[in-house]
């Protein structure tokens, strides 16, 4: 496993953030971290790179403690915080040399050229920091945290106040990075974690809630929404006789939402239903299945 962590606490006083925190990721997946704002994302990262101690419990990267073998953690580790932290007076190619440096990269200038590639720099790579648009400085960012070459990406919402075209462009960087590298990243953009996550995390108020394949999550935990359209007028009372209906919505004149916790696909019943009281149905539309209504199934739990 890339990373391991085993009943992780993090106290503030009387505030605790993370309580009893357990979960692995293994080599080469990219793992979606979710949380609402104040559950604990960030603390855990922070963890695991090594920027704060836990309180108690236990983590190792490659098999390697946080808190006996940090040097080596780090070692194994590219971060981005989610305030990207660069010197705006520094130039691009300057800044990503002195970052090598700091990591003691032997052939600096091909790597710092090779990350200006992978990254889109090389346009940008003569100018101050402070002069880039948010985008280019997430890809610098994105560049001092692969530069030293790890084999786990930790990316604390990298995708944060991007435009759409520069979003789609980091979504693509970091799908070919899960290639080759495991990638842990939190972020609020749930088609974000649609296209790119092959796996979900969710914490709420400091405890995992869910832990699973991306596709699992938004197969088994969603409810079924179906809109419906009959040709006739019925009445609330006639609609709750289909199996497994367990709310029903008058949308408008004969139209009808209809929601069910099934995992069985209920159209059947809809249309069972619409023959033996000899109705027609009009339409029919099932809502696609997202990870923005698992999101709030399991955050807006209360612990």
């Amino acid at each position: 496993m890339s990373i391991q962590v085993n009943s992780i606490c993090k106290t503030y006083g009387n505030q605790k953030a993370l309580d009893k925190v357990s979960f692995e990721i293994g080599s080469n997946e990219i793992v979606g971290f979710l949380g609402p704002n104040g559950a604990g994302k960030s603390t855990m990262m922070k963890i695991l790179t090594c920027f704060i101690p836990p309180t108690s419990g236990q983590a190792k990267v490659f098999g390697f403690d946080i808190i006996n073998e940090s040097i080596e953690v780090r070692k194994q580790i590219g971060y981005l915080p989610e305030h990207n932290p660069l010197y705006l007076d520094m130039y691009v190619k300057e800044f990503l040399e002195f970052v090598g440096g700091l990591h003691q990269i032997s052939k600096i200038k091909n790597r710092v050229k090779e990350m200006i590639e992978v990254t889109g720099l090389q346009a940008e790579q003569t100018k101050k920091i402070g002069a880039l648009s948010k985008g280019y400085r997430q890809r610098v960012g994105l560049a001092q945290a692969m530069i030293h070459n790890p084999k786990v990406l930790i990316l604390d919402e990298p995708t944060t106040g991007l435009d759409p075209n520069q979003l789609e462009d980091i979504r693509f960087l970091i799908k070919n990075l899960g290639k080759e590298k495991t990638v842990m990243l939190s972020t609020h953009i749930m088609q974000e974690v649609e296209a790119i996550c092959d796996k979900v995390i969710i914490i709420n108020q400091g405890i995992i809630v869910a832990n699973d394949e991306t596709k699992n999550l938004q197969k088994n935990n969603i409810k079924q929404i179906i809109t419906v359209e009959f040709d006739k007028s019925i009445s609330i009372q006639l609609l709750q006789s289909i199996p497994d209906i367990n709310q029903s919505i008058h949308l408008h004149n004969n139209t009808w939402q209809l929601i069910s916790n099934s995992k069985n696909d209920i159209r059947k019943d809809i249309f069972d239903f619409a023959v033996s009281n000899q109705l027609s149905v009009l339409t029919l539309n099932k809502e696609e299945q997202k990870m923005e209504d698992v999101f709030k199934q399991f955050t807006s739990k209360k612990s």
